[in-house]
């Protein structure tokens, strides 16, 4: 399960190569080297999961996230090349996607209860969501009865993704 992710938000005509690298490094390089480190080893056993956490930015721009955006992007994408390379061993790959979550992460969007709200009213549940949301996707993803789902990107967002 790699939840592992950075958001540093300068606007993108002043996003420079220091925060873009280091949000590679962490939201998409951390995850392939992960990969090519365990993924062949679950290969040969001939059973694996790999879960990502990639983000709604992944779909859509938001304001001052560019750079977080496009990693999610990669993110997915690595997603399927992975599950492209492994799936016939065994080992699925796939990606969760939430919606607005509210975590630490986000914790100076939350500052804002105007914000918060708009994005709440924007779901088809009525709320945002809570780290405990993924458990069942996860536990679900983790197990055996998902062996016929890989590549895919599922998103557990409360609607957020539908409107």
């Amino acid at each position: 399960m790699n939840c592992a992710g950075i958001n540093l938000r300068p606007p993108m005509t002043e996003l420079g190569e220091d925060v873009w690298d280091t949000t590679m490094a962490v939201n998409l390089k951390a995850p392939f080297l992960l990969g090519q480190r365990f993924g062949p080893g679950m290969a040969e056993r001939g059973y694996g999961r790999i879960i990502h956490v990639t983000s709604q930015q992944a779909h859509r721009a938001f304001v001052s996230s560019g750079a977080y955006g496009v990693s999610k992007g990669g993110l997915e994408s690595l997603t399927r090349s992975q599950a492209e390379a492994w799936s016939s061993h065994g080992v699925t790959v796939n990606s969760l996607v939430p919606g607005f979550v509210l975590t630490p992460l986000n914790a100076r969007l939350q500052s804002d209860p105007e914000k918060v709200a708009s994005l709440a009213a924007r779901t088809m549940v009525g709320r945002n969501g809570l780290a405990e949301d993924f458990a069942g996707a996860a536990v679900f993803l983790a197990g055996r009865s998902s062996a016929y789902v890989t590549g895919q990107s599922v998103f557990v967002d409360g609607g957020f993704s539908v409107h």
